[in-house]
């Protein structure tokens, strides 16, 4: 029998109550000191570590802990530092770390993209022009820390060059091997000063193997993991994978390394060791309990996974742990106490996957029967809530099971549908609009908490939301936008929102999860057949119109954003509650139509997010993604406008994809690509309308006007101005009002004179 050791791939930052966020964010706003924000964030790391060891993990991980982001860690450690933020070499100091990420006034931040086919998002490397040199051993500092506050002899958490240089940009594809070599001696000096240090294991994280790589790219990890192995002699390295199948297993697994992390969730990880077998003289890390959601573990189907295993391959040693970090789960469920029992005891957040780790290990060690009360626990609670009230609706059931193709598709093709359209709306050239959501003030968030704790009316509640609709519609028509919006001043959340609303979903009170920087989300629970029940966004969009003589859009999360940021039931397909969701929000559309608005919006900005990592997966996905959205809007009469918004993704390689979602208008990011995105549009044919997002909203500085009719012009080199909208990359919700009022005002002034310029020269 081999051993088993529990170990763990990484834990939530933010803190129980979200201290991590709201040290960020006085840091930010100057209301504490740099000493007080490197203190209370050293209490949020050593405590994350803390509770780790108290939960019996034997293998804690060290290092994977951020104060923004990891690959922007892994770009300070290697003085990766764009030149516009005039850094002078040494260790990255605090206010340069935070200025890649969110832009200064003279510098534009770097791009953020989505971390694989999470709604984590992560700093792109920008590698033109820089010499990498190590500037600090981040990994030695915090392995240091932890041993000597602790007595904790950790795992070092390192992300893979790899990985890293696969992520970055600023490079040709030719350079691949060079750069990859003036990256290997930093990362070898890293370890063998680890190992100097006494550490034993370093786990490196390579996720990128669950994509399609090249045979020279595999050829290059072969020779960069064998000059790391060989400059190690006493450092044990595990080779992290996660987030999917890996297509080149068998190059993976055999490369010269200690031992090997494989996905057993995600990754259909077991068939591959049962036809490709698995190195006997590595060790193998079972990521066997689900890192990317929040159910609770089936402990005899883990076992017997695990059983299957051991029966496959012969190492000495197997590692028990989660098949991904648990960045992307809640911290815990402990006070979640406005929860149905039935459902609350079903979950597990990342500390309870910590107790499903140790007690799995246990049971491998001392035997079944020494967790048998656990197992048992467990099997009740997920019977209990499979056989709840929640699973079952035969109604949407037997309407999904009857979609045919034709039910989504629009009465007429674009190139009708827009004559109808500008026939409606009578809109300028270069028409300006928002992407959604205003600035949410504190004030708001005061008084959203009072009303949801029933210390003041949904009478006084309501009032507030329709001053804020009043006030901005009137900030809007004051800055002259063409196309305006109600704000989403009663929305918590973009998904969220809709989760309190339609039937089969709940909420929780403390589920955050990080998704970028300092910006939290707390996904709703998928609990069972979802279906629509009353009107969601009627209300505040008919009030924010008869305010004004000006269009106002409706604004709705389209079913694949709405699946990927929510937790969803493992009992059922993807794709049937993707189509659930899909005839739910069609129902609003028609309750909007219904009403008079005649632009609606059904933003899909996780739509790539969800893609698979590899690449042979991909169509069945996009598929899905493309029914479900126009099967949302099949009913939306000829002259109604649909929009749809993405953002900070990869989108050359889906534009098909995009095409085929048969939207009238799409808004897509390109301002912190720095207009990347435009080569896309340059290489292929789109014939709808499309605004390419003018300035980063994620950024406080207000772009400058000459800045943004740069964007505009360098746009419409490649599109035309009749089909062509401006606006902002994303919604509004997290900047501050005199920001945004600055911004937009910079951003309509720009559009005039380049509108003016056009029509002189007709």
């Amino acid at each position: 029998m081999p051993n088993y050791i529990s170990s763990n791939l990484g834990y939530p930052r933010i803190g129980e109550s979200r201290e991590w966020k709201q040290a960020l964010e006085q840091y930010w706003n100057q209301t504490i000191s740099k000493e007080d924000l490197l203190k209370q964030t050293e209490s949020i790391r050593l405590n994350n570590l803390e509770k780790q060891k108290k939960h019996g993990i034997e293998l804690i991980p060290i290092g994977d802990f951020s104060l923004y982001d990891h690959v922007l860690d892994t770009s300070a450690m290697f003085g990766v530092v764009p030149k516009r933020f005039a850094y002078k070499g040494g260790k990255v100091d605090l206010d340069t770390y935070f200025a890649i990420a969110r832009g200064t006034k003279d510098a534009v931040a770097s791009e953020i993209t989505k971390w694989f086919n999470t709604n984590y998002h992560y700093i792109v490397p920008e590698l033109q022009g820089v010499k990498p040199v190590l500037t600090s051993n981040r990994p030695l500092e915090l392995y240091k820390e932890a041993k000597e506050k602790l007595g904790i002899d950790g795992k070092p958490v390192i992300l893979g060059p790899i990985t890293y240089l696969k992520l970055a940009k600023g490079y040709e594809d030719k350079d691949f091997g060079k750069l990859l070599q003036s990256f290997l001696p930093l990362y070898i000096q890293v370890l063998q000063e680890l190992e100097k240090e006494g550490a034993s294991w370093i786990q490196i994280d390579e996720p990128i193997f669950g994509t399609n790589l090249s045979e020279e790219i595999l050829d290059f990890a072969d020779q960069a993991y064998q000059e790391i192995s060989e400059s190690v002699s006493t450092l044990n390295i595990l080779l992290q994978t996660y987030f999917g199948r890996l297509p080149e297993y068998e190059r993976v697994v055999n490369l010269p390394v200690d031992g090997i992390g494989l996905d057993f969730v995600h990754g259909d990880a077991i068939s591959l060791i049962k036809t490709h077998g698995f190195p006997s003289n590595k060790v193998l890390a079972a990521g066997v309990i689900n890192g990317r959601n929040i159910w609770r573990a089936d402990l005899d189907q883990c076992l017997q996974l695990l059983k299957s295993i051991d029966q496959l391959v012969a190492v000495n040693t197997i590692i028990i742990q989660p098949s991904t970090s648990l960045l992307h789960v809640p911290v815990t469920k402990k006070p979640e106490t406005e929860l149905d029992p039935v459902i609350k005891a079903g979950l597990s957040f990342a500390d309870e996957k910590l107790e499903e780790i140790t007690t799995i290990t246990k049971g491998l060690q001392d035997g079944i029967e020494t967790i048998r009360e656990d197992i048992n626990a467990s099997t009740q609670s997920l019977h209990h809530l499979n056989q709840s009230k929640y699973r079952t609706n035969r109604q949407v059931q037997d309407r999904v099971n009857t979609l045919t193709a034709d039910d989504a598709d629009r009465s007429l093709p674009f190139e009708a549908r827009i004559e109808f359209q500008k026939e409606r709306l009578q809109l300028p050239l270069l028409p300006t609009t928002t992407i959604g959501s205003l600035p949410q003030t504190s004030l708001l968030k005061q008084i959203r908490k009072s009303y949801r704790k029933g210390e003041i009316s949904a009478h006084e509640y309501e009032n507030y939301i329709q001053e804020s609709i009043e006030k901005w519609i009137k900030i809007q028509e004051e800055l002259e936008l063409d196309v305006l919006v109600h704000g989403e001043f009663e929305r918590t959340d973009m998904v969220e929102y809709f989760g309190e609303k339609l039937n089969g979903f709940t909420v929780t009170q403390y589920g955050w999860v990080q998704s970028y920087g300092s910006r939290c989300v707390k996904p709703p629970l998928i609990v069972g057949d979802v279906s629509f029940n009353q009107p969601m966004t009627v209300k505040e969009t008919l009030y924010a119109q008869s305010l004004t003589k000006k269009t106002v859009k409706g604004m709705l999360t389209g079913p694949t954003t709405i699946l990927n940021w929510s937790f969803v039931p493992d009992n059922v397909t993807r794709s049937t509650v993707l189509n659930q969701i899909a005839l739910a929000l069609k129902h609003e559309i028609e309750a909007l139509e219904l009403s008079g608005i005649k632009i609606i919006q059904v933003d899909e900005p996780a739509l790539r997010e969800g893609l698979p990592l590899d690449r042979n997966q991909w169509k069945e996905y996009l598929d899905s993604a493309i029914y479900a959205f126009r099967l949302t809007n099949s009913s939306a009469l000829a002259d109604t406008q649909i929009h749809t918004h993405m953002c900070y993704s990869n989108f050359h390689d889906i534009f098909e994809a995009i095409d085929q979602l048969d939207a009238d208008v799409i808004s897509i990011e390109t301002s912190r690509s720095h207009g990347q995105l435009l080569n896309t549009f340059k290489d292929n044919t789109y014939d709808k309308e499309i605004g390419l997002g003018v300035y980063d909203i994620h950024s406080p500085r207000i772009p400058s006007i000459h800045e943004l009719k740069e964007n505009i012009e360098s746009a419409l080199n490649i599109i035309s101005a009749n089909q062509f909208w401006i606006n902002p990359d994303c919604g509004l919700k997290t900047r501050k009002e005199e920001e945004t009022i600055a911004a937009l005002r910079v951003m309509v002034e720009a559009a005039k004179e380049i509108r003016e310029k056009l029509l002189l020269h007709k």
